[in-house]
């Protein structure tokens, strides 16, 4: 974890470049070309339609998540799961910390949607390029998606060996391609310098006033400019806020100056190819291609980015148990965020390339795209106005209502993308949300059909038996969930079966809500023989069971584990059972020495 400071290194900044910015970076390449599709590109309609990105990227993007959701953290950490658990600390128990987790299960699922539909509008945006190369003549859209699906597929090919080899190199093409974005825009700007009287607020509020239905149309689009503005904050753990905010600076400015520049370009030149193509082949048919290229590699690092997402919140969802377990693989010791859990990484490969095929045109794409990311946002400012009230900050609190509304305003305008392919979104969402209540509610009615023996109950056969002094020499290592109960698979080994060693260690495993930290708590004469340990650690932590037992000293002879035999008549928790029998078990996500290792099979009717 990087500790906040004042002061951020150039290196800093240049690592956020690459791994905060490119989702939101690569909007350039097909928001206005969309809401062109929508609007006729008049003097009018562009100076409003570039008011509303500038103040959207100001409100929901600088003030929402670079002001007011890096103010909120856990020992630095951000994120919507850290919102919800900042918020459930504050609302403890009762219906409102039921909603609130509701809310953050939900503002998951769609995060976890958005990782499916960002891969494929950026790179086949990119690809799309390839249309405009001076001399190569007319490309067909089977051709596009051909080489689209191929660049995706080399992508998630690759993914198993990480990125932290590679990452040094995001953040100096990223600034690349910033720097391309910040001359072509200014190059354009200076043609026709009337459009930066577009930072008045006057022509963003013109526009929706005079455009009714076709402007809460645009609106839907508009959003488009602030997709990934969320990895500011969720990214805020791996490098720190400050270099994220300085970086932010620069990207912003990049982001408004070309936004200006296209539509000073569309005020001179009618297009109907991608505008942001149409400039660079405009400015020069020799540095096309290598433009195209830098748009590419950008396109790659944000899809990029958005994989380790996703995988970094299956892994925070793994932790906290509310996703089943998987295996892990980790790819980089620098970067905790860096892992590789192979089943998501394929099920996210066919899911991109599925919506490629269906959707086939980034701007049909794009017609699809926003409603998760809208949804998200407006959850996250709901969190910060309930956390600003709870702490009685009044001033963030007003703000962060306003900020609401707004967010709001847009959730109502993408609805109407629903129809037209937005329900894709839904239904990827819907997929994680499900899993999550199926894990949750069948791991809940689990454990009240579990009838563990209170610890105090279960010592006195203990002691009983180990008093005989038939006991095996060494040590044996028990895993339960809580020290004061013992599960009932413990008390079919020590008591029915008397199977019982020299020193007999109970060992719960729990998640805490902050990201990161391991604590390491010995309890010793539980009874004869009979100690426990718990070990606390952040949910962002990568925790190995077997070194932290070596550091303190435990060299144990055998491992036993519970391996729950679950038989129902009702559906959804038969479904819960045949999940966990395909993911892998508990001994195995923690890679416990398997020579060591002793099942021991407990029945559940539930």
């Amino acid at each position: 974890m990087v500790k906040n400071r004042k002061f951020s290194s150039f290196k800093e900044i240049v690592q956020a470049m690459g791994l905060v910015f490119g989702d939101i970076g690569t909007s350039p390449i097909y928001t206005l070309t969309v809401i062109y599709a929508l609007t006729p590109p008049t003097y009018e309609n562009i100076i409003g339609i570039l008011s509303l990105i500038f103040w959207t990227l100001i409100l929901l993007v600088t003030v929402e998540y670079a002001w007011l959701a890096m103010s909120l953290s856990i020992k630095g950490e951000g994120g919507i799961i850290v919102l919800k658990e900042i918020l459930a600390s504050g609302v403890k128990t009762g219906k409102r910390a039921a909603f609130a987790t509701f809310l953050g299960f939900v503002g998951v699922s769609l995060l976890m949607g958005d990782g499916v539909i960002t891969p494929a509008i950026s790179i086949l945006s990119a690809v799309e390029g390839l249309e405009l190369i001076p001399g190569i003549g007319h490309i067909s859209v089977t051709t596009i998606i051909i080489i689209t699906c191929i660049i995706t597929f080399f992508l998630f090919l690759f993914q198993y060996k990480g990125s932290g080899k590679v990452s040094f190199t995001f953040g100096p093409i990223m600034i690349l391609w910033f720097s391309l974005l910040l001359i072509t825009g200014l190059y354009y700007i200076f043609d026709n310098i009337d459009v930066i009287k577009a930072v008045s607020p006057y022509y963003a509020v013109n526009f929706m006033i005079k455009n009714g239905i076709t402007g809460v149309l645009v609106l839907s689009e508009v959003i488009l400019c602030a997709t990934g503005g969320e990895a500011l904050y969720a990214d805020m753990g791996h490098l720190g806020s400050e270099p994220i905010r300085h970086a932010w600076y620069f990207v912003f400015a990049a982001l408004v100056i070309n936004y200006f520049g296209q539509g000073a370009y569309l005020i001179k030149h009618q297009v109907n190819n991608i505008v942001l193509f149409s400039m660079f082949r405009s400015i020069s048919k020799v540095l096309y291609i290598p433009m195209l290229i830098l748009t590419l590699m950008a396109t790659i690092i944000a899809s990029q980015a958005m994989i380790s997402a996703v995988m970094s919140l299956i892994y925070q969802g793994i932790t906290t148990r509310v996703f089943p377990l998987m295996k892990i693989k980790y790819t980089s010791i620098r970067l905790k965020s860096q892992i590789y859990i192979g089943s998501v990484n394929w099920v996210l490969m066919i899911a991109v390339m599925f919506m490629i095929l269906i959707f086939q045109r980034s701007g049909n794409l794009a017609a699809a795209y926003g409603f998760a990311v809208t949804a998200t946002m407006t959850i996250s400012a709901t969190f910060m106005i309930w956390i600003f009230k709870i702490r009685k900050k009044k001033a963030k609190m007003l703000i962060a209502i306003i900020v609401a509304v707004v967010d709001f305003l847009f959730l109502i305008a993408v609805f109407n993308k629903l129809p037209h392919g937005g329900y894709w979104s839904v239904i990827i969402a819907a997929i994680p949300f499900f899993i999550i209540q199926l894990w949750t509610n069948g791991g809940a009615a689990m454990h009240k059909s579990f009838r563990p023996l209170a610890t105090e109950i279960f010592k006195e056969s203990y002691n009983q038996i180990y008093q005989q002094g038939n006991i095996l020499k060494g040590t044996a290592l028990y895993f339960t969930r809580s020290l004061e109960e013992i599960p009932p698979y413990i008390v079919h080994s020590m008591i029915r079966c008397t199977i019982m060693y020299e020193k007999n260690i109970l060992i719960a495993i729990k998640t805490t809500d902050m990201p990161y930290g391991i604590e390491f708590i010995q309890i010793d004469n539980i009874a004869n023989g009979l100690s426990g340990i718990k070990i606390l650690y952040g949910y962002q932590e990568i925790l190995n069971i077997p070194q932290i037992l070596k550091e303190h000293g435990v060299e144990e002879k055998v491992i036993f584990y519970g391996v729950d035999d679950i038989t129902t008549n009702k559906l959804l928790l038969k479904l819960y059972a045949f999940m966990k029998n395909i993911t892998p078990s508990f001994v195995r996500f923690y890679d416990l020495p398997y020579y060591k290792l002793h099942g021991v099979v407990t029945r559940l009717e539930l």
